[in-house]
């Protein structure tokens, strides 16, 4: 049978009932009914909170984003790396908006550090423009209210994705690479457990045999990035993806390089004038990737590091809708804002901006001819020597 409301009233003042119930109430899921009068009041407040939060931007988190207690954690985890040179230190990394992998990491040490006067850099692969560099420089300015710069020399502190400037940096400057995997045994073992323990002890036999397969394959070490690197003389440290171009560039800098990674929670450093020695063999030198003298097509650099870049031949046929469509390599310095610098004068050292000259930053600085070399220190060595 169907159901049927039983009342005493006429039929007539049920439906007028059950109208004005539909009216004055809205049922959600199918089961719960809420007054009309509370579902308005709830959409005024979230307007309301709208409202604020455009008027008022992101003055409702802390000074960089992150609270004062996070802050505190990453720099002493900071300070405990710079105490022990290439040794990894855990930390608790926090949620950040932005995909772990991504940075997180780097922009905790970066916003950790960061203060009113500094001016901010950010590089993501020798590109100042990415959307990645200009998402993360464009949260430092909203929470810290900092400047933030596109100019090497002028930047007080530098976090960079996968790449160090070719512009010489100093000791009033901090490099954050952001790192993706902490750990160069990990490419030999991939037990955390067991790597820790040889690091414990020194026990870097694994990745010698790793490179001696290497030559015995190749003729040569062949690893492009994250070459395995002794610092200090004590332990092995993944550089981050860096090109060998930048690995050189690690041994007694002037700066402070922090390398952070979010998602592994890890933090270590290589402080400044730290000696740092990528692993090779005595008839197998450590070598940097060659070009076959190329050119940067933009500013005719020779002395940076390049990357392939592909352009189309000629004018495309639009009318005839041709597809095979040839195409031609040229090469373009990989640091976008020395390159700048460089079309504006072709000439422009490495180290325009120090008062002392012939700096050695990387391969196939000026003092190669001269059968010597400057440290960034300011200290000569000999090819194959000691410092002097």
């Amino acid at each position: 049978m169907t159901d049927q409301i039983m009342t005493d009233e006429p039929p007539e003042t049920v439906e007028y009932q059950l109208r004005t119930a539909d009216e004055s109430s809205v049922a959600t899921d199918g089961g719960t009914t809420v007054s009309s009068d509370t579902v308005d009041g709830e959409t005024d407040a979230v307007d309301a909170t709208l409202d604020a939060l455009e008027s008022d931007g992101l003055s409702g988190y802390n000074y960089a984003y992150l609270d004062e207690h996070t802050k505190r954690e990453v720099r002493r985890s900071m300070l405990k790396a710079v105490a022990i040179p290439g040794h990894q230190v855990p930390y608790a990394s926090r949620p950040m908006p932005l995909a772990r992998g991504w940075g997180t990491g780097g922009i905790q040490a970066s916003l950790s550090i960061l203060g009113p006067d500094d001016r901010f850099k950010v590089i993501d692969q020798g590109a100042d423009e990415s959307v990645n560099a200009a998402n993360i420089r464009r949260l430092a300015e909203n929470t810290a209210e900092i400047e933030t710069t596109t100019d090497t020399t002028d930047a007080d502190l530098i976090q960079t994705r996968h790449r160090i400037p070719e512009e010489v940096l100093t000791d009033d400057q901090i490099l954050v690479l952001q790192v993706p995997i902490t750990d160069a045994l990990r490419k030999v073992d991939p037990s955390d457990a067991a790597n820790r323990r040889r690091h414990a002890h020194k026990n870097y036999g694994k990745m010698w045999v790793h490179l001696y397969e290497n030559v015995v394959e190749w003729g040569e070490i062949n690893i492009s990035s994250r070459y395995p690197t002794m610092v200090g003389g004590r332990y092995l440290m993944d550089p981050s993806p860096i090109p060998r171009w930048d690995v050189p560039k690690l041994d007694d800098a002037d700066n402070l390089f922090v390398f952070a990674a979010g998602r592994e929670a890890r933090i270590y450093a290589v402080p400044p004038h730290t000696d740092v020695e990528p692993l090779a063999f005595s008839d197998r030198e450590f070598t940097v990737e060659r070009f076959g003298g190329q050119s940067c097509h933009a500013c005719g650099s020779t002395d940076t590091y390049l990357v392939e870049v592909s352009e189309e031949a000629g004018d495309t046929d639009r009318e005839t809708n041709n597809t095979d469509r040839e195409f031609e390599t040229r090469y373009a310095c990989n640091d976008s804002s020395f390159c700048a610098k460089r079309r504006e004068n072709p000439e422009l050292p490495k180290d325009h901006h120090l008062d002392r000259g012939g700096v050695d930053w990387g391969p196939k600085t000026a003092s190669e001819t001269t059968g010597s070399r400057k440290t960034a220190a300011g200290k000569t060595k000999s090819p194959g020597g000691e410092a002097e």
